[in-house]
């Protein structure tokens, strides 16, 4: 009898138990951060003048992009006017190498005032892009981007999102080796997890992958298929569930749609047959339109990527904005008499968007498969 070894599963909880202590209260004690102040003691103005100063009036645009975008930390809950959080690692490649901390050294800052120290250097935050602190004091707002890679270093952080992504490439290691073992235990009908997931295994083969690749190749290609189906369906869910450790918005970010479309777009290349490339740069039209008809045959092998990049970041992002719209609504009119009306929305946009969740995975999948099927296919001779 083969002894399944358990492990990866004590790595896994060993991992986990490592980065509890990342969990932490926000405060606004400083211990090795430099805080950078300005003069701020009104000498004019009365009491009422300062309250209504320093009650910040709500703001639905960075309700919805503090959610959207990404971060260095989870934002979970607030206790006593402290930030409950859980933060992340801040791994950077400096001027002066390899730099690490915790992302709590920056005291929730997000303004570029609080100052961290660490490897001989100072680094500030700035909507969640790391600078220099001395190059940042030199910068105009419109060159405080992420791409202004001579003021700030290379960012591999774990962010929120790339937390999500590893949480979720857990999730399905643990739901597929169950799986696996269920089947060798079992050589009879599937039961439990395995019945649940084999109509969908099932589905990916005989509704996607062999209509659009054919039954001579689809099985080579079916362990991409799957992982991207089902990738991109948990990542979906997980945006969908609002509260610690989920609520990342990792499918609606465009960065990595662009790569999943990116790998679709390599996997499409590298498998295209003689009668794929023929078509493109020798297609069956006169010679006299090959330098229109090539350009445009080029054009498409680029846009098919780039429809699969825009297509999921949109939807998901467009799902999410919708429902902190209506949330937002309670708020912007101050009254807890729009919240039956704007609860009943949340709820109906919640439910679609978990039908959206899977459909956008199998569109995805869909796509792939029949880009890859176009790259393989065989022109029968008669």
């Amino acid at each position: 009898m083969m002894v399944i070894s358990n492990k990866p599963l004590q790595f896994i909880l060993a991992a986990f138990l490592a980065c509890i202590p990342l969990a932490s209260f926000g405060s606004t004690t400083v211990d090795s951060i430099y805080v950078k102040t300005e003069a701020a003691n009104p000498v004019h103005g009365s009491h009422k003048e300062l309250n209504a100063h320093e009650e910040k009036e709500f703001n639905a645009s960075e309700l919805i992009n503090s959610h959207i975008g990404d971060s260095h930390d989870f934002h979970i809950a607030d206790w006593n006017g402290h930030p409950i959080s859980f933060s992340l690692p801040v791994i950077l490649w400096t001027n002066n190498g390899l730099t690490i901390f915790s992302s709590k050294e920056f005291h929730h800052d997000n303004t570029g005032h609080h100052v961290v120290s660490a490897n001989g250097q100072e680094f500030v935050r700035y909507n969640e892009v790391i600078f220099y602190a001395d190059k940042f004091e030199k910068l105009t707002e419109e060159e405080k981007g992420a791409f202004n890679f001579e003021a700030r270093p290379l960012d591999f952080s774990i962010t929120k999102n790339v937390f999500s992504m590893l949480m979720s490439a857990i999730v399905l290691f643990l739901l597929f080796s169950a799986v696996a073992r269920s089947y060798k235990k079992n050589k009879m009908a599937p039961k439990g997890l395995a019945g649940f997931l084999e109509p969908l295994v099932t589905f990916v083969r005989d509704d996607i992958a062999i209509p659009n690749i054919g039954h001579k190749k689809y099985a080579k290609y079916m362990p991409y298929l799957l992982t991207i189906f089902f990738f991109i369906w948990i990542n979906n869910l997980i945006g969908l569930i609002p509260f610690f450790p989920f609520s990342s918005n990792l499918t609606g970010n465009i960065f990595f749609t662009f790569v999943m479309a990116l790998i679709t777009f390599i996997v499409t290349t590298l498998s295209g047959n003689k009668y794929y490339w023929k078509h493109i740069l020798l297609p069956p039209v006169p010679k006299a339109l090959y330098p229109i008809m090539v350009p445009i045959e080029i054009i498409g092998m680029l846009t098919k990527p780039f429809a699969l990049m825009i297509r999921l970041f949109a939807n998901i992002t467009a799902g999410h904005i919708i429902i902190l719209s209506l949330v937002s609504l309670i708020f912007i009119f101050k009254t807890v008499a729009i919240s039956p009306v704007s609860g009943a929305f949340v709820l109906f946009m919640s439910v679609l968007e978990m039908l959206v969740a899977a459909l956008q995975a199998y569109v995805f999948t869909l796509l792939s498969a029949l880009f890859i099927g176009q790259a393989v296919e065989e022109h029968d001779h008669h």
